[in-house]
């Protein structure tokens, strides 16, 4: 690929007519069969050329001042404008990605979005880079989605995924618009019933875990959250007497109440006990400041400190935001929870593939089950559309209503 570059070089720049520039490439190949030592300055390299054109005998003065000047072009002159192009290009690349961390926080979207988004972002520009396309054009997004779908074999959710960051580059930092990109290869989407867990499976999960990690994935199942709205809870949430939940901005920006299940009533409440004592001693130490979303912490700059706005769950471990440079108590990690989950599953011997959302599916069928109406179902879960929820009909069915094999009616 450099030479087709070094030819396109000598062309441009009127270096060499069409005739000699086939010369040209061949002293230039003869150079780099050297193989010469990186560590060599350029003009070492040039002279070590020349001395060995002078010893080979076959070759004429004016063959020998070709090979000279097309080294020397190359050298001197094309590899330097590829650096300074590489630079340009490195510049580019981090202003490009710095405007779209700086967009996506003045949009309010999350850190997970962003840190997503960027890389998705990241990954097309470097594949732009490397097959010399304009990445403010349509027709390299097409080229990139179906690049994932053909060669990377994604799911049709991750290239959606990759899509809607693309989309959010050209609209935001590029100020342009896509073109149709129908005839990009989509990648399927497998239409998959999800993993349920019985009534008893879900019981012999629970003894495997004890103390906060076991209320945490009582919690998931009992309420029916996401881990991320487990994870992000805040003291305020929790209404004790009414024994509910709100959920505050949940998928889709929705707020929601879900049911706090009496089982677990107090173990929260010492669990919470817990966690004031360890913010009071935090406020004591000149920290207890925890992250609020930024229109709130403008007009509340005190807020973060109140108890009502803790975490529910806090991290052991006070950390520096990497958003705001301030040292907090951030929340626990979704994929602390997904640990203690894959662990417990483990633990109980339970041959299927269940995941925490599993707990979520779960809730959803159990509740089903036991009469509750799709539609209540729907709210519970938060879910857009009623389709969404109905995928749990049908899992209930095969679990409630499976028909006799015809082997046991011989």
């Amino acid at each position: 690929m450099e030479l087709l570059d070094y030819e396109y070089y000598l062309e441009h720049n009127n270096f060499a007519n069409v005739k000699e520039r086939v010369f040209f490439m061949h002293w230039v190949k003869r150079f780099l069969r050297l193989e010469l030592s990186d560590s060599l300055s350029n003009q070492d390299k040039l002279r070590q050329f020349i001395e060995s054109l002078r010893v080979d005998e076959s070759l004429d003065d004016w063959q020998r001042d070709q090979g000279r000047k097309a080294v020397e072009i190359y050298l001197n002159m094309f590899l330097k404008s590829i650096e300074e192009q590489k630079m340009d290009h490195d510049l580019r690349f981090s202003q490009i990605l710095e405007e779209m961390k700086t967009s996506l926080r003045l949009q309010h979207y999350a850190y997970r979005t962003e840190q997503t988004y960027v890389d998705w972002v990241k990954r097309y520009l470097h594949y732009c880079i490397d097959r010399k396309m304009d990445s403010e054009m349509s027709s390299s997004v097409k080229l990139f989605l179906t690049y994932l779908a053909v060669e990377q074999k994604i799911a049709g959710g991750t290239q959606n995924q990759a899509f809607n960051a693309i989309l959010f580059l050209f609209k935001n930092i590029f100020k342009k618009k896509l073109d149709d990109i129908k005839d990009t290869v989509r990648a399927k989407n497998k239409k998959n019933l999800p993993v349920v867990l019985s009534v008893d499976e879900i019981k012999l999960l629970f003894e495997q875990v004890k103390g906060t990690k076991r209320m945490i994935l009582e919690l998931i199942y009992g309420a029916g959250l996401r881990v991320s709205e487990l994870t992000r809870l805040r003291v305020m949430n929790i209404d004790f007497d009414n024994c509910h939940i709100t959920i505050k901005n949940g998928k889709g920006g929705k707020d929601r109440i879900v049911p706090l299940p009496n089982k677990i009533k107090e173990d929260l409440r010492i669990h919470l006990s817990k966690v004031k004592e360890m913010h009071n001693h935090d406020l004591s130490l000149g920290f207890g400041d925890v992250y609020l979303p930024p229109a709130l912490s403008r007009k509340y700059s005190n807020a973060g400190r109140e108890w009502k706005w803790q975490y529910v769950f806090p991290s052991a471990n006070l950390a520096v935001d990497p958003r705001s440079g301030k040292t907090r108590r951030h929340h626990i990690l979704d994929n602390t929870v997904q640990r203690t989950m894959k662990k417990a599953v483990t633990a109980a011997g339970i041959p299927k593939k269940a995941t925490v959302h599993t707990l979520r599916h779960s809730f959803a069928t159990h509740l089903l089950m036991s009469g509750v109406n799709i539609r209540e179902i729907q709210d519970l879960l938060g879910h857009k559309n009623l389709e969404t929820t109905m995928i749990y009909t049908h899992i209930m069915r095969e679990m409630s209503e499976m028909p006799t094999s015809p082997l046991d009616m011989l």
